[in-house]
Parts: C-alpha cells; structure tokens; sequence
C-alpha cells in the first residue's frame, strides 16, 4: 500500500518536472520548496540548530534563516534534477557539468593507482557518480537501501547508469575490498552521524562527531588514493565538479592514530566546503546527536 503511495506521489511530480515549460516548472518548483518549509516545522528546527552549533555567532540569525529556506530549495531542485538525469545521454551530461582541479583524477588513475572517492550530502550530490562514470572510469558506490521496494528500484536504476555499480550500504565493506582488488574507483558519502560501532570521534565544526573511518582503513590496507570531490552550483543549470588533495593514510606502528588522523582529514576538507557555502550541506540530518542528543530535544 505505501508503495503504491510513495509511486503516485514520485509519478505526478515526475509528469510535472518533465512536462512544464522550464519557467512554470521553476515556479511551480520555488512553491513547492516554499510551501514544504513552511509546513515541516521537525526539520526547520534541526536545520536551526545545526547552524547555531556549527557556526555559533559567526553567521548571523538573518543568514540562518536564508541557510534554512535555501535547504528546502535545494532539496526539491535535487529531487527535480535527479528526475530529469533518469536515461541521460553523454552528450546532455556534459553540457550540465564542468570540472575543476580534474588533473587530480586522471593522474592517478594513468599511474593506475587505486583511488577511493569521498564526498557529502551536499548539492547535487547523485551528479557526481554519474559524471564520474561516464567521463572518467568505471565507480562502485555504496547508498543505503530505501525502505521502498518500489523506490529503491527507481533510485538503483538512475544510479547505476554508465557502468556505475551500486553496493548497499549493509555489509558494504567486503564489497569494496573486492572492487578496490579489481583496481576499480570506489565512492564513499562520508558526513552522516553513525553508530558506536561503526564510526570513530573526530573533531567537526570544533565538536565532538561520530566520522565513519571506512574510507581510511581502505586507503591505509591498499595504499590508496582519498580523493575529495564536491558538487556546486549557482543556478540550478550547471553544475561544478571540484576535486581535492588527495589524502593517503599513513602506516605507521600507530594503527589507531593513522586511521584517526586520516578521517579527521576526511572531516576537514568536508568543513571547509560547507563553510565556503553552507546553504548546499544535507543540514536536515541530525549530525551531532551521537554526543549532543540533547541539543535535538
């Protein structure tokens, strides 16, 4: 039954993004965007207070607020574009993306070294495996199953386009050792909260985070490349690709502070890409509930 919801629901705003001239379609679009974040008071006041834990006083309360609209913004237009990218040809992707600091990319994969890529929920993050598949090298990347059968078959489909290949988060390690052997690209989102058992502590916006450490234990067992790679835009149209320094764990007689050392790295430059332009971070997940649970109450 929720299912077939869920399925009328992504039909009828697929028959809108596909079928209203781009102007309508923008405002039925900004409405839309308006009308969720007037309405969805829970995640309003997590977005608020993520910004008031992250930057304290360093932005202002009128600046916050902008951040939070824009969140809601962002997030239709995503879920709009993630639409229209369903069977995109080569030719109509690059037309959307252009890429920055991409030397770094291609020089490791002509050494033919292995590479894991590492990003955020942060703006049109679904883009960058796809314009990495298709213009780079093949990529396995690891998503989280929806509870929907019927979505999650939608949601697989998009993402496994140009020889994209998609591992469920569940188990994903065993995986990813597999596809980094076969001297495959793996792609990892980095900046959710996680469990005890999953994640280490590092050091995030100057709070205490839970930061997964798969990308370092990887990189530190197979010498490989960590490579940043963040998606922006101004306007909805195109997109920018940015990528970089790559980060290599150490292999010291340390194992615990190398691994530690690396994902704080890993936390570092995914701060210092919000801070450059917060209003495209995912602010509606609850990042800090693992050691600050009581700032959500």
């Amino acid at each position: 039954m929720i299912d077939n919801i869920y399925l009328i629901l992504f039909n009828s705003f697929q028959w809108i993004v596909t079928n209203l001239p781009e102007k309508i379609l923008n405002k039925v679009l900004n409405s839309l965007a308006y009308l969720i974040y007037f309405l969805d008071k829970k995640h309003r006041k997590i977005i608020k207070i993520n910004l008031d834990f992250a930057f304290s006083d360093r932005l202002s309360q009128k600046e916050k607020k902008e951040i939070v609209k824009k969140c809601y913004k962002n997030l239709i237009y995503f879920l709009a574009d993630f639409i229209k990218n369903q069977g995109i040809s080569k030719e109509e992707l690059s037309k959307k993306v252009e890429f920055k600091n991409d030397y770094i990319l291609k020089d490791a994969l002509k050494r033919k070294e292995k590479i894991i890529l590492i990003t955020a929920h942060y703006g049109n993050w679904e883009l960058i495996a796809l314009s990495l598949g298709a213009f780079f090298a093949p990529i396995t990347i690891v998503g989280r199953d929806l509870d929907s059968k019927a979505m999650n078959d939608i949601l697989r489909k998009n993402r496994e386009q140009f020889n994209i290949k998609l591992l469920s988060k569940k188990g994903a390690m065993r995986g990813l050792i597999k596809e980094l052997k076969a001297n495959r690209m793996v792609g990892l989102l980095v900046d959710q909260n996680t469990t005890e058992n999953e994640g280490i502590l590092i050091n995030f916006f100057g709070k205490l985070a839970r930061h997964t450490p798969t990308a370092s234990l990887l990189s530190r067992r197979f010498n490989a490349k960590i490579i940043p790679v963040f998606i922006s835009t101004n306007d909805y149209k195109k997109y920018t690709i940015t990528f970089y320094e790559p980060i290599i764990c150490k292999k010291s007689k340390d194992y615990d502070k190398d691994i530690k050392e690396c994902t704080q790295a890993q936390a570092n430059i995914t701060q210092k890409v919000i801070e450059q332009k917060p209003d495209e971070w995912f602010w509606f997940h609850r990042r800090w509930k693992n050691q600050y649970k009581e700032i959500y109450k």
